[in-house]
């Protein structure tokens, strides 16, 4: 394939276009597997030049106690590409997972865009989405308080088409002049290398304070949405405005969005603290695990389309990076569906080498004038060799499928031999030749400048409350309730006064009763006069109440946990059932591996009291046994804490049989009425199930997996067990 690859331009391979689309989603995994070697015990060690290697222990020595010699070259090439093994992680979104997969057109474009991509829905194509967070360096944990990055890449017939977003549709700053100020201050404080990952400091604070356009993402920062339950329930934006370009060359503006078909959903702020040392990696474990077996993540592609005419009817700008436009006034409409199947044969290559880049888009696509994203559009492309070459695009995960064909030549690790003798164009043998935009070639939109040049922006971006504002009423009591949280907990690691002070500042121009609240934990600050709140809300940005939130239970991994002697007639019906509705079942025993239940079948426990928590799991389920002693067995200070600490997280909680008591009496005595113990029928309390003398059959399991697909019991009471 490389050859022809290299042969032939974009437009003229009918053929080889419809032999990629013969096998659905795979043809990036043919080409990535023409770099993929299978090694095993047959596979003989070889120099880095071939010759089998007979000895890789001892290193040549001139004599058995003499000196080291330089001629073992086995030896050196071994250190030296050791030395060499790391490239220069990324500035931010350094830590990262990702994943391949495929998109599937179904609602066309047409009449928006000549882009294939977006107007024939029988192409299948091949996709690759990573996953990262922004501030942290690669040995950061998965759970911090940070925004997300949402890359995803399309290997289109025409070309990649990369957008790289976020999970947050809006972002710090309006100019990329500024980007680098940003960066420097959300990281570590450079005296002293602390905090790690996090905007808990007072760079970070003073930044955010002295800067007023970042009121709104500031909202967004402190929200849930910063701390999302998992990479496959989490919305993904494009963040700037695109351009789409029809036949006929006429412009409509676009905003991309991800919507996961999990829903938008969070961890709440403890469990992500204990998970950042529990499980690091929790975000791409779970990504990883879910695709392995078989819970393929999936996400709709919508777009906000505005007419090029409409640009400036709305009392923001559509070029302002750090505004959102409301789907109560442009709706979200989903046209495709991506996947995500294939899990990386190796992470250095296939995810810590992909090399996204804003400026990859493909003919009927355009960019707009958002100074952000002009700025991408250089940092990215420079960024990219910075890290990995001048010839970053040739590494297997970065190239198209298509065929593609340049003129450059030469540079750091350019590994194909170009037989064309003239890389520059006109050239005597007509060689590469360009394609008119008639014929697919591309071709910017021709947008009317007719202004000063002046370090200026439009007299909207001078706006920076109302969307704050738009965003903070729309939010339920429980988001108030942990956004008031989350700012208390960033500013009391601000050790200047001074900073908390312009910090409130900032806050009180949002909302005067958030500001109040705030600042009952720093009496050293003062809340100003109020300022008026234009009490306008969304019915769109509530995880918890928002319009078209997806709740439901598939997707989510449950822990049942088990003690030999269990009762294997209460768990296999739910086992079952569960599994049924695409939920992922996993069992916490004593010991890895099989747990004898009462009448000798067993369960696998992969997970055990120990090296487990309930933060692991989306719910945790208790089940009896068949001996009336079987309550003793689950007297264990790490289950007792399971259930603690699942309550307090207001998290789904069921016990069956005589495991009911352990629950109401040894872990939250007094949460729960007497009859529960005793009662012949289902009960239902505080977000726990209870089925302590019945048959474990559809009512049961209907409503378990009811209260699973609600994601937190919000009502639920738990200050009493955090105290």
């Amino acid at each position: 394939m490389a050859s022809v690859v290299q042969q032939a331009s974009c437009t003229n391979v009918p053929s080889y276009l419809a032999a990629v689309n013969a096998v659905a989603g795979d043809a990036k995994k043919r080409q990535m597997d023409e770099f993929t070697k299978h090694e095993n015990e047959k596979t003989p060690l070889t120099s880095y030049f071939g010759a089998k290697i007979a000895e890789t222990d001892i290193a040549l020595r001139a004599g058995a106690r003499g000196p080291t010699v330089l001629e073992d070259f086995h030896n050196r090439e071994k250190i030296s590409h050791f030395d060499h093994e790391r490239i220069p992680e990324r500035v931010v979104h350094a830590r990262g997972a990702g994943a391949f997969g495929e998109f599937k057109l179904h609602t066309p474009l047409t009449g928006l865009t000549t882009a294939k991509i977006l107007t024939d829905t029988s192409r299948v194509t091949p996709a690759y989405v990573r996953f990262s967070t922004v501030n942290g360096s690669r040995g950061s944990a998965d759970s911090v308080r940070d925004p997300r990055g949402f890359a995803a890449r399309l290997y289109t017939d025409e070309g990649n088409w990369d957008i790289v977003g976020n999970n947050i549709p809006v972002f710090f700053i309006q100019d990329a002049i500024k980007f680098v100020d940003l960066v420097h201050a959300v990281k570590p404080e450079p005296h002293n290398e602390i905090p790690q990952a996090q905007t808990a400091h007072d760079n970070a604070w003073d930044f955010m304070g002295l800067h007023p356009q970042t009121t709104h993402m500031q909202q967004w920062v402190m929200s849930d949405r910063a701390i999302p339950r998992s990479f496959r329930m989490m919305q993904g934006f494009g963040v700037h405005t695109f351009r789409l370009l029809n036949e006929e060359g006429k412009s409509t503006f676009v905003k991309y969005h991800w919507t996961p078909h999990l829903g938008t959903h969070s961890l709440v702020w403890d469990e992500a603290l204990k998970l950042a040392g529990q499980d690091p990696d929790f975000h791409r474990r779970d990504l990883w695990d879910a695709i392995e077996a078989g819970a393929y993540p999936k996400w709709e592609l919508g777009v906000q389309i505005v007419k090029e005419e409409d640009e400036h009817k709305f009392d923001f700008d559509l070029l302002d990076a750090t505004k959102l436009i409301p789907e109560d006034l442009v709706p979200v409409q989903n046209i495709g569906t991506l996947t995500l199947n294939r899990n990386p044969v190796d992470y250095f290559t296939e995810v810590e080498q992909v090399a996204f880049c804003t400026q990859h888009i493909v003919p009927g696509m355009d960019f707009s004038s958002d100074p952000l994203l002009a700025g991408r559009n250089f940092s990215y492309f420079d960024t990219q060799i910075s890290r990995i070459g001048v010839n970053f695009s040739d590494i297997p995960v970065n190239r198209p499928v298509c065929p593609f064909a340049t003129n450059a030549r030469d540079g750091a690790m350019n590994h194909t031999s170009k037989a064309n003798r003239t890389p520059y164009h006109p050239n005597r043998f007509d060689a590469l030749p360009t394609t008119t935009p008639a014929q697919g070639g591309f071709k910017s939109y021709p947008e009317v400048v007719a202004d000063i040049k002046e370090r200026i922006h439009g007299p909207k971006f001078n706006e920076f409350v109302s969307q704050a504002q738009l965003f903070y009423n729309s939010m339920s009591a429980p988001e108030k309730k942990n956004m008031i949280s989350a700012y208390q907990f960033e500013l009391s690691k601000c050790y200047e006064i001074g900073v908390q002070q312009t910090a409130i500042d900032r806050i009180n121009l949002v909302d005067h009763d958030l500001a109040l609240q705030v600042a009952t934990a720093f009496p050293s600050v003062k809340v100003g006069p109020a300022q008026p709140n234009h009490g306008k809300k969304s019915a769109f940005l509530s995880q918890v109440e928002g319009k078209n939130q997806v709740f439901t239970a598939a997707g989510r991994k449950v822990g049942i946990y088990i003690q030999p002697g269990y009762s294997y007639a209460q768990v296999e019906p739910i086992k079952l059932a569960l599994t049924a509705a695409s939920v992922i079942v996993k069992f916490v025993g004593p010991a890895t591996g099989p747990i004898k239940a009462g009448n000798g079948n067993t369960q696998i426990a992969e997970f055990t009291f120990e090296n487990s928590r309930s933060t692991h799991f989306d719910s945790i389920i208790f089940i009896g046994g068949d001996d009336d002693s079987y309550p003793k067995t689950l007297k264990n200070g790490r289950l007792i804490h399971a259930v603690r600490e699942a309550y307090m997280h207001l998290k789904a909680i069921a016990a069956t049989g005589n495991a009911v008591s352990f629950v109401t009496d040894l872990c939250l005595p007094g949460d729960f009425s007497p009859e529960v113990k005793t009662s012949t029928s289902i009960s239902l309390e505080n977000g726990v199930l209870f089925a302590p003398s019945v048959g474990i059959g559809a009512e049961f399991t209907a409503k378990y997996l009811d209260g699973l697909a609600k994601h937190r019991v919000w009502d639920r009471e738990v200050d009493h067990i955090a105290a």
